[in-house]
């Protein structure tokens, strides 16, 4: 919760606005604060043509993870991902497909997760944000990502609801 708020510095106290609930209201503005929160998107990198997941690591941990970043502001989800896709890989999105939102609270941010679908997996080229990239099979994209992270639940989910 917020505990101040962003316009005026008042300390916000919890009132009931209804059908909402319990929100932070700023008595010296008289009007609710509804809480601020990041937004950003993951990405499930997949060629196309070899049926493979592009896992990287960054900053200098050890674990593979997937594509992601923040969305601008006045830019939608979807463009984002391309974006970022492009940005962090070279690699072009030709198709992409929603898989799964999921809030991480340690970053105060909601994941949006795409999976993207790359016709083109020769532009690779990662920027200076990637430490290190492969590609995987599903079963060992399942197998490398890192354990018990977001990534491994955006994976799964798009895996586990895959049409056979």
């Amino acid at each position: 919760m917020m505990n101040y708020c962003m316009e005026c510095g008042t300390k916000l106290e919890l009132r009931h606005l209804e059908n909402e609930g319990e929100i932070p209201f700023c008595s010296q503005c008289n009007q609710f604060r509804f809480p601020i929160f990041n937004t950003a998107v993951s990405m499930i990198c997949i060629d196309v043509k070899n049926q493979k997941i592009l896992l990287i690591k960054q900053y200098g941990r050890p674990d593979y993870i997937l594509v992601a970043g923040y969305i601008s502001r006045g830019e939608d989800a979807e463009a984002a991902v391309k974006r970022e896709v492009f940005e962090e890989t070279g690699m072009t999105v030709d198709r992409l497909q929603f898989n799964k939102t999921s809030f991480f609270e340690p970053s105060n941010t909601l994941m949006v997760n795409f999976a993207c679908m790359i016709e083109h997996p020769e532009d690779l080229k990662v920027n200076e944000e990637v430490d290190n990239f492969k590609w995987f099979t599903f079963d060992e994209a399942r197998a490398n990502i890192k354990k018990n992270s977001l990534a491994e639940r955006f994976l799964l989910h798009y895996l586990d609801h895959l049409v056979k």
